[in-house]
């Protein structure tokens, strides 16, 4: 199964999308972050591969650890995320940082490391079995990996809620009744540990463990632009965009409903920060 289509939506449209909102990206995802590094912290001199690097900011916090012997690899199968992480590493001076554009379900991903890690990066592959394999032959014997996945629907309401808005105004094409780019299974698809656990088992890894993690995430500095960014982001976004024209002319219905949606999490400030929960899932490739 090719991923050409899913390729090319992140390097079109989905890349045009992150980028306007690259600060919540960031900045709103830097808490699961500083907790899932500070809980797994990697070692002086050690080679590690990030999966689905997207802007580098990760892959950079990963290098300043390792130090000067160490390094960090980020790999990200669309090119125009990858010159956003090399841009990224060269105004912050990292040296030991280095980016591939590869595909991680069939590409070669270099090493051995010593470690993988992805946050919010392995949700969205057509077979992630394949991936998983290709992370796990990666490795050197014992290297663990370490993966950020979204929790279940229902605990993340910043997500699902838009979503069953959107849902209830939107006719909803799935990706098989369309030609339009899509971003594949999408951010749910790794959510249920058995099926994660046994698919992590079948391609040889063990020692598995999930750690749940629940934080505030910023989705918004203000009303409109939290509106703004549930409505390009995640299931909510894609809901509307695979709708083509008709989701373009039901898109001020759909503002008016979100706002309701939106406003109970507005902070004091004026700011808008909503629960989240994710798993850190870590594993080890035999010794």
């Amino acid at each position: 199964m090719s991923n050409d289509v899913i390729i090319e939506a992140w390097n079109t449209v989905l890349f045009e999308k992150f980028s306007r909102f690259k600060y919540l990206f960031i900045e709103g995802y830097a808490a699961i972050s500083e907790e899932v590094l500070k809980r797994h912290q990697y070692a002086e001199g050690a080679h590690v591969l990030e999966v689905g690097c997207g802007f580098g900011d990760c892959t950079v916090e990963i290098a300043k650890c390792v130090g000067a012997e160490g390094v960090a690899t980020g790999v990200d199968c669309a090119s125009n995320f990858i010159a956003e992480c090399h841009k990224t590493a060269a105004e912050q001076g990292i040296k030991n940082a280095r980016f591939i554009v590869a595909d991680v379900e069939a590409d070669d991903l270099g090493g051995p490391y010593d470690e993988a890690f992805a946050r919010f990066g392995t949700m969205f592959f057509n077979l992630p079995g394949l991936a998983m394999k290709n992370i796990r032959a990666a490795l050197k014997p014992g290297g663990k990996f370490t993966q950020i996945v979204w929790r279940k629907r229902e605990d993340n309401p910043w997500v699902h809620e838009a979503e069953c808005c959107v849902r209830n105004i939107v006719p909803v094409i799935s990706h098989d009744e369309t030609d339009a780019v899509h971003c594949g299974p999408g951010p749910f698809s790794m959510a249920g540990p058995d099926m994660v656990s046994d698919m992590l088992q079948a391609v040889g890894f063990e020692k598995i463990q999930f750690e749940r993690f629940d934080s505030d995430i910023c989705i918004g500095r203000n009303l409109e632009e939290s509106i703004a960014f549930a409505m390009e982001i995640g299931p909510a976004g894609e809901i509307i965009r695979l709708a083509g024209e008709e989701g373009e002319r039901l898109k001020g219905d759909v503002i008016v409903a979100l706002k309701d949606v939106i406003a109970k999490f507005e902070k004091e400030d004026g700011s808008f920060w909503a629960p989240s929960s994710a798993w850190f899932v870590t594993a080890y490739n035999p010794k």
